[in-house]
């Protein structure tokens, strides 16, 4: 029996990470204190993603996310926001010649929605798209 690879979220590396280019996708809830916050309604939750910068300075990020009781509690990246958003230790790795670079922009969301309909017809491929066109080489996956 052959295997399909369609189920399996693994793309084999093709270059050492000293030459690689990272973007961060998070589910986390992080977004720019001047970004509209996710909705945390219970009975919608949130299907829209947003756009981070890859110059952006972590003070200037937050994180919206569905109630700590039913989901994660969001205080501790709100300390430090790399709990979840690790951009600082991404530009550390490019610093010690670890990694080549970090991307010129990142993708969130609040990992909460009860519109799985929205999120995989419209928001997934409007995310990939995003991620395509970007000049990272991969993406770092990061939840709340």
């Amino acid at each position: 029996m052959e295997l399909s690879r369609k189920a399996i979220p693994y793309t084999p590396v093709t270059r050492p990470l000293h030459e690689t280019t990272i973007m961060i996708v998070s589910t986390s809830g992080v977004h720019l204190k001047d970004q509209e916050p996710y909705n945390t309604d219970p009975a919608e939750g949130d299907a829209t993603y947003r756009i981070i910068p890859g110059d952006v300075d972590p003070k200037d990020l937050t994180v919206t996310h569905a109630a700590p009781k039913d989901h994660y509690n969001t205080d501790y990246p709100k300390e430090d926001i790399n709990c979840v958003f690790p951009i600082d230790r991404l530009r550390e790795m490019v610093d010690d010649g670890d990694l080549g670079g970090v991307a010129e922009k990142h993708i969130t969301m609040m990992g909460y929605s009860m519109r799985l309909n929205k999120i995989n017809k419209e928001t997934i491929p409007a995310l990939v798209k995003e991620v395509v066109r970007s000049k990272a080489d991969a993406v770092l996956l990061t939840a709340g």
